[in-house]
């Protein structure tokens, strides 16, 4: 019994930091106008409050997993949540929307460091023969995190003021900052060199495909700038691929990308946050516009879809290696998929909420059977050792999905509705004129039936994962001549005293 608590606390040391940080993706959401009207910004300004973090998040993923096989990662797991705990106070404490800004990247920092190396930690604290459910479980924490994002941001905004939405992270991290080097032993992976040019060209990659995913919202996906950028991307990427192929530690193996589960788990997670972030992101907007609803309202009647994950992946977890992880996720995406049309299909200006929660419930489950076994496919397809940089990879791509979701449909939705760039002189609008309700509905619907289909898409590239993972594969040919078969690292011995 003892045991079993002391692998609950590493769960909690390795999962509650993470989270803080996924919590932080959509916590500003709410509090936007409340921080426009305090800073006196414009929405310009204020959009990298939001893409600051998203930023700084997704370009450096890669690099905080590689950090921690070569320093330790619970030693850089715990230094992300100190930085992330910095950037909190200075982003509580910014008077200007500039200091906001900063102080959100260095907040990205910090949960560049935390996101992957948490799911290595999660994996490395339990018996192999747990280790799925283990995932199920983390995966319900990485969506319940997702779910209250909103929620507390709007709660929080509400009920005292938006910089509490920051100051309400320091508690939660000085007690993971108490249980980690407590419960938690320090590991570290089995190629402990450090690829800085890989780094520093991945970094590069990432950050600026982001910067230009979003900001070709506001330009258009045709101007100099996008077209420019989407350029340098490519340069970028293409000379990141030439130097992982000669570089003696690369920091991304690209024989993941022979690996068919691999490939296709990350194609599902790019389709499945394209499609979900982007249709939430216009369903907040549907329920505070044309349906009425307060912030914090809003945030609630969301909860059927959001919270769903937390109850269906711990469920799920200990099914995937019996099911497999391919099938589930094809259930999941498919049942989102025809969540996401069914709201289109219904959805109206004058629509009664609880026609709306019958889908948002499917939705949730859909959500619930992917997250978890997303991970362990991936988890699945490489070594153990491995395990870091395959997480980075995977987190990588969700985000990059995300940010594209939302870039695109936005430009979709403009298309069918106004071509303006501010939502919240937009959202003034809409509470009123019937007409303005009733394009922003049509719009809305365009953009969720297009989620939809690219959530579909990645149900059938799920469909095409093979059951059989690990060791058939990772062909033999990929380890190196020094390394016998079956001397792969075992994995981080996480917990100090396993069951």
């Amino acid at each position: 019994m003892a045991g079993r608590a002391r692998t609950a606390l590493a769960f909690l040391a390795a999962s509650l930091p993470m989270l803080m940080v996924s919590l932080n993706n959509l916590v500003v959401t709410n509090a936007l106008p409340e921080i426009s009207s305090s800073l006196s910004t414009s929405v310009s300004g204020l959009q990298w409050v939001v893409n600051g973090y998203i930023l700084a998040f997704a370009g450096l993923l890669l690099t905080g997993a590689a950090l921690g096989d070569r320093y330790g990662r619970r030693t850089v797991f715990l230094g992300g949540i100190v930085l992330f705990t910095l950037g909190s106070i200075g982003c509580a404490l910014s008077d200007s929307v500039t200091t906001l800004v900063a102080a959100r990247v260095l907040q990205g920092l910090g949960a560049a460091a935390v996101q992957p190396l948490s799911l290595t930690l999660v994996a490395g604290a339990v018996p192999e023969s747990r280790r799925s459910a283990a995932i199920g479980m983390w995966g319900g924490v990485n969506g319940l995190g997702v779910a209250l994002g909103p929620l507390v941001g709007g709660a929080v905004t509400e009920g005292l003021s938006w910089q509490w939405i920051f100051w309400v992270n320091v508690p939660v991290a000085l007690v993971a900052m108490i249980l980690v080097p407590t419960v938690l032993a320090e590991s570290k992976g089995q190629d402990r060199s450090l690829d800085l040019l890989g780094m520093l060209l991945v970094s590069g990659t990432v950050t600026l495909a982001v910067w230009v995913i979003v900001n070709a919202g506001s330009v258009g996906w045709g101007s100099p700038v996008t077209l420019g950028g989407g350029v340098g991307t490519a340069l970028l990427l293409a000379a990141f691929m030439r130097w992982e192929r000669v570089a003696k530690s690369p920091l991304l193996p690209l024989h993941f990308y022979r690996i068919p589960a691999f490939v296709l788990s990350n194609i599902a997670s790019l389709a499945m946050y394209f499609g979900v972030f982007g249709s939430i992101f216009f369903l907040s907007q549907y329920l505070q516009g044309p349906l009425g609803f307060s912030p914090l309202t809003a945030g609630v009647r969301t909860l059927p879809w959001t919270a769903m994950p937390m109850v269906v992946a711990p469920i799920v977890g200990p099914f995937i290696d019996r099911i497999g992880g391919g099938r589930l996720m094809t259930a999941g995406l498919v049942i989102q998929a025809g969540a996401l049309a069914w709201i289109a299909a219904i959805a109206r200006i004058d629509l009664p909420y609880a026609q709306l929660v019958p889908p948002l419930l499917f939705a949730g489950v859909g959500m619930g059977l992917v997250f978890a076994p997303t991970m362990a496919v991936v988890l699945g397809s490489v070594r153990q050792h491995e395990y870091g940089k395959a997480s980075g990879a995977n987190n990588t791509v969700r985000e990059v999905g995300g940010a594209l979701g939302v870039a695109v449909l936005t430009t979709v939705f403009r298309a069918h509705f106004v071509d303006t760039s501010d939502l919240f002189k937009l959202r003034q609008e809409l509470l009123s004129p019937v007409d303005s309700a009733t394009a922003f509905v049509r719009g809305m619907k365009w953009v969720i039936w297009l989620g939809a289909g690219v959530v579909a898409i990645g149900g059938l590239a799920a469909a095409f994962i093979p059951r059989r993972l690990l060791g058939s594969t990772a062909a033999p040919a990929e380890q190196s001549a020094s390394e016998p078969a079956g001397s792969a690292e075992r994995g981080p011995e996480s917990v100090r005293t396993l069951p």
